[in-house]
């Protein structure tokens, strides 16, 4: 099976200008209780969810990290599941602010940081280790990066296995990258252990799907 890549200027514009992307969205939602763009779409954020209560390497109280959280809505999802030791962290201020009002508002605990994934040493939250890290649409937006991107990701891939504790979990749901792509940028650290099923579609005789969304173990 094949997976087509979705890319073009907008997404590009958008991933790399998430501050006033966030700015805006924590107006709307003082204003009129709107929560924004959930990455990917709801649909995605649920098949992640589902794949972690369903799996019997998960446990309730595991420590769960989501690298580029945005509004958090994953993790409000989480919550409402039972999961109850759940942190996001985001580069944009913006977004943090956002995330915490939203759960704040829905008498949800879950612990946020601004601070950035590849400058783990400035921040006590990147400094701890994690039973599992969530990203959707964060190794994109650094793959999107117009400068030394190469890099950029290496220091992600490295930084995040350094969050992981032995066997930790990362689930990592992508539109920049094939499955095959991903396995073989991780491959160094991390094994695939499950992928977790996206709608497909077929064009000119071929099946294929818009994102991918693996769960990877640190070896």
């Amino acid at each position: 099976m094949e997976v087509f890549i979705y890319e073009d200027r907008f997404l590009t514009k958008k991933l790399l200008n998430w501050n006033e992307t966030y700015s805006v969205e924590k107006k709307n939602y003082k204003e009129y209780g709107d929560v924004g763009e959930v990455w990917f779409g709801e649909d995605s954020a649920l098949r992640v969810v589902r794949w972690l209560c369903s799996s019997d390497l998960v446990k309730s109280d595991d420590s769960i990290i989501d690298l580029g959280c945005g509004n958090g809505m994953l993790l409000i999802e989480l919550a409402r599941e039972g999961f109850s030791n759940l942190t996001g962290v985001d580069y944009s201020q913006d977004a943090i602010d956002l995330a915490s009002s939203i759960a704040k508002a829905q008498n949800l605990t879950i612990e946020y940081e601004e601070c950035d994934i590849l400058n783990t040493e400035s921040s006590s939250v990147l400094s701890r280790q994690y039973a599992i890290a969530l990203d959707k649409g964060t190794y994109d937006a650094i793959s999107l990066h117009p400068e030394d991107t190469k890099i950029k990701r290496e220091t992600y891939i490295s930084n995040v296995w350094k969050l992981l504790r032995s066997r930790g979990l990362l689930v990592i749901t992508s539109c920049n990258w094939t499955e095959k792509e991903l396995v073989s940028h991780f491959d160094n650290n991390f094994s695939l252990l499950s992928v977790i099923p996206t709608p497909t579609f077929q064009f000119g005789g071929k099946t294929g799907n818009l994102i991918s969304s693996l769960v990877m173990q640190k070896k």
